[in-house]
């Protein structure tokens, strides 16, 4: 099954890939500065970083197509959500040391990704909506 591409899923698909690419570009340029701010392994931040390019590229090229398959959709929300209880998932393991401030990067991050998810699951549905 595909699902035709809507204005609203479109967005959907291209926020989630701005905020994630200024992340990437962020944690995988930026890890030298941001690991003793934010108390996060300097490897951890450049390859999470470095893991969110393939994404974007994705997000891109789904929202450039005019319709996709239901399925890849629903891996984009799903990896989203991995994102989401990974990170957060990350603070309660101990293997990170994080400062306030980094505690606060990586629940407000997780936040987004969360919003993004749910951004385009609703968008999804109504563009399943429309199609019925």
């Amino acid at each position: 099954m595909t699902i035709s591409i809507t204005p609203f899923l479109r967005n959907a698909l291209l926020l989630d890939a701005v905020v994630s690419g200024a992340a990437a570009v962020l944690m995988a340029g930026g890890s030298a500065l941001l690991s003793p701010l934010l108390g996060l392994p300097e490897p951890l931040l450049f390859w999470a970083g470095i893991a969110l390019v393939p994404f974007v590229a994705l997000l891109v090229v789904l929202s450039r197509r005019p319709s996709v398959p239901r399925l890849l959709l629903v891996d984009v929300i799903g990896i989203n959500a991995l994102w989401v209880a990974a990170s957060i998932g990350l603070l309660f393991t101990g293997w990170v040391a994080p400062t306030m401030l980094g505690y606060a990067f990586v629940i407000a991050q997780a936040a987004a990704v969360a919003l993004f998810a749910e951004l385009q699951l609703v968008a999804m549905r109504r563009a399943q909506a429309v199609a019925a």
